[in-house]
């Protein structure tokens, strides 16, 4: 396993120890991502969000020492589990990090299976936020319908009513285009989906120039959304029908990759770079100062995600399982400085957030750039909490 801090796996019996001796001993935190594949950078930029945090603590969250250990899933279901399965079988109780819903299905069972507790980063499937939902399992980013139905709010808004919309198929691709679908009230011409891990697009691209749609949905995280801008933009569509996709669709990185690719893109994020608040204004100076690069919605998400558990680790003396209850009810509690300015869990321990529409265009040094439009959700939650009875 490689280590980002500078101390060693604690036996399992470490659960059984007071909180005065857990205060004084590393709390492991398994970080599973993907750092490998086109989507690589999608991990990196999770961890360094989170390690961020986890500098600025001078190696602790919350006061408590931390000893994250991170590991490569290379986006299968299968390597995820087994990275999962050893660090449990070590010891280790408490999860972040994964980024793909169908890893996060595979490993969150052994998780939560052996008294663990996960608090996701990215990955929101509608799995785990229904009745279903499961009581050390949080999700601080988003559930994946969010990123889409206020997209299909923000396509009302604009008022296109013939739309194609496209996804991978995989549990967060059925996510997004079910999302879309529960909020769209235009005509959807064509549902299509695609392999998580293409690279051509001709086909589809061709079926969308004839079904001429006033607009596209769609959701392509990572290197697939990178080809898929490219290829759409060389196709002479993209001065034709508007795109409008998550920000995870065309983030700052995939921008950067695809060159003038991006350029009127609408994207719809629930965060931005340029956010007016303090916590935030910090986070962008400090990321920037320390890796070099403006942070990703990916960075920031992440960089919440250590300073909620720096608030629950703080709560119990860094004793998550002698004080089971106590932890849980602290990282409910959501008392952290948040880079999004607001954030409170739903009783299915999912967001509750504000949504934005973004767009694509020039700045006044002709860099392409996200210029924030308008609020287009306030207090915005999942519908699959109704479901869940915790």
């Amino acid at each position: 396993m490689s280590r980002i801090a500078m101390t060693s796996l604690f036996a399992t019996g470490l659960a059984l120890a007071t909180p005065a001796l857990a205060a004084d001993k590393p709390v492991d935190i398994g970080f599973i991502t993907t750092l490998s594949t086109p989507a690589g950078y999608i991990g990196e930029d999770e961890r360094d969000g989170f390690m961020l945090a986890v500098k600025q603590g001078g190696g602790k969250l919350g006061g408590v020492p931390v000893n994250v250990i991170v590991e490569d899933d290379a986006l299968k279901p299968a390597n995820g589990k087994q990275i999962a399965d050893k660090m449990v079988q070590s010891g280790v109780r408490l999860f972040t990090g994964i980024n793909f819903s169908n890893v996060l299905t595979a490993v969150a069972p052994t998780v939560l299976g052996a008294g663990g507790y996960y608090v996701s980063l990215n990955a929101g499937p509608s799995n785990f936020a229904g009745k279903n939902c499961n009581a050390n399992y949080f999700s601080v980013a988003f559930q994946n319908d969010s990123y889409s139905d206020t997209a299909g709010l923000a396509a009302n808004d604009m008022g296109y009513k013939r739309m194609v919309i496209m996804a991978p198929n995989y549990q967060a691709g059925r996510d997004a285009l079910n999302g879309f679908k529960a909020t769209y009230e235009g005509e959807i011409l064509a549902e299509i989906y695609t392999k998580l891990d293409q690279n051509d697009f001709s086909v589809e691209l061709a079926r969308i120039r004839s079904l001429n749609p006033d607009a596209i949905f769609q959701f392509h995280p990572g290197g697939a959304g990178i080809n898929l801008a490219k290829q759409f933009a060389n196709s002479g569509l993209s001065g034709k029908i508007p795109m409008i996709t998550p920000v995870y669709s065309m983030d700052r990185r995939m921008l950067a990759a695809t060159g003038d690719a991006g350029k009127g893109y609408y994207t719809v994020a629930l965060w931005s770079a340029d956010l007016d608040n303090a916590e935030n204004k910090q986070f962008v100076d400090s990321f920037v100062k320390e890796y070099g690069r403006i942070p990703t919605d990916y960075a920031a998400t992440s960089y919440d995600t250590a300073l909620l558990i720096g608030s629950a680790l703080e709560a119990v003396d860094g004793d998550i399982q002698g004080r089971a209850d106590d932890f849980r009810a602290a990282l409910r509690k959501a008392d952290f400085p948040t880079v999004r300015g607001k954030f409170a869990f739903a009783n299915n321990q999912h967001p509750i957030q504000d949504w934005y529409l973004l767009h694509i265009e020039p700045d006044a040094e002709g860099k392409l750039d996200y210029k924030t439009v308008r609020k287009i959700a306030t207090d915005h939650s999942d519908p699959h909490g109704k479901e869940c009875s915790l």
